[in-house]
């Protein structure tokens, strides 16, 4: 086993550290020569159903862009399929799914994940990471309950999220019960991959932006409570990420977590004014990764400058996409971790 780089362990814990830890979100994939050839022969599924290719696709970019974590490569999609639900993963849409949520009788229908039979080669897949490969920490994750809903709601991706919020409105009852069911998913899910090996664990909720900050409040704060709650009794950094969700940075420092991301419309000095006192992480927007060089290592420093004097951990405002160079991410891990050397 190769020494272990903890700097995003500890800067996630509010330590110190020698200089900014770096990692992307999407880093594994989308815009590796590598990936797109493994694509030509592979499906998503297929590939996070073979732990060995899974755990390739997952470390190829921490050994090519020398960035301090890992984040395991696979959809918030995953474990959907154990509880009943349908999903299939189309190119160019994203994905589709044929039962979508109506009643409280679907809801009551779904099932409950039992993790080492319902989706083994995502433990299988972090143990070997774990146990033989890495060298920095691997971040497990899931979606949060409101954009899995989302999906199960409108049967795809959406632009507005008009039936799940209807949904939420109308039928507030439904709604709790579909929440306490994805709640018991994520927790026992995001459990087993800690236990498999991954050292911190992130929640996506992509589309939770959608909802104002009293919606929020009321159908959405109450069961992340729960869930980070008893995440925290496994002792690894709690992360909470979304997107356009600005105006909830500061309901999310309020969950019991270690590191609030933002995305790239909330400057890290604008949130420290704001009161976020934890850990915080990102938040180049990924679009000056396609800027000549100098702009980003411009904006870069902008965002270093701006976390230096708190616990920060550079990433991106969102994820990589497929037509950023896989050298630009390499010159800008190498460009953070010089810079913010202390």
């Amino acid at each position: 086993m190769k020494q272990m780089n903890d700097t995003f362990l500890r800067a996630a814990r509010g330590e110190e550290t020698d200089y900014t830890p770096v990692w992307y979100m999407r880093q594994a994939g989308r815009s590796q020569p590598e990936y797109r050839k493994i694509k030509e022969k592979y499906s998503l599924f297929e590939i996070t159903h073979q732990p060995e290719l899974c755990a390739y696709v997952t470390r190829l970019p921490v050994e090519q862009y020398d960035v301090d974590a890992a984040i395991l490569y696979k959809d918030i999609m995953s474990p959907l399929p154990s509880i009943g639900v349908d999903v299939e993963i189309k190119s160019g849409i994203g994905p589709v799914i044929d039962n979508p949520i109506r009643t409280t009788a679907d809801v009551e229908k779904l099932g409950e994940i039992n993790p080492e039979q319902d989706v083994p080669y995502v433990l299988d897949t972090i143990k070997l990471l774990t146990q033989e490969q890495l060298s920095v920490p691997l971040i497990g994750f899931a979606g949060a309950p409101f954009t899995m809903a989302s999906y199960m709601i409108e049967g795809g991706p959406s632009k507005n999220y008009n039936k799940t919020k209807a949904f939420m409105y109308a039928e507030p009852q439904a709604w709790f019960a579909l929440m306490d069911k994805l709640a018991a998913m994520t927790i026992t899910y995001g459990k087993a991959q800690i236990k498999a090996g991954a050292s911190a664990f992130q929640i996506f909720d992509s589309w939770v932006g959608a909802l104002n900050v009293q919606d929020y409040r009321t159908f959405i704060k109450p069961v992340m409570e729960r869930i980070f709650n008893e995440l925290k009794e496994e002792n690894v950094p709690l992360i909470m990420f979304g997107v356009g969700a600005s105006h909830l940075a500061n309901e999310w420092h309020d969950l019991p977590i270690d590191v609030v991301g933002l995305d790239w419309r909330l400057p890290i000095k604008e949130a420290r004014e704001r009161g976020i006192s934890k850990t915080v992480m990102g938040n180049l927007d990924p679009a000056i990764l396609l800027a000549p060089w100098d702009v980003i290592e411009e904006k870069a420093k902008e965002i270093l400058d701006q976390g230096k004097d708190l616990s920060h951990i550079f990433n991106l405002g969102h994820g990589v996409f497929p037509q950023v160079n896989p050298d630009t991410l390499k010159r800008l891990a190498a460009f953070v971790h010089e810079y913010s050397a202390r």
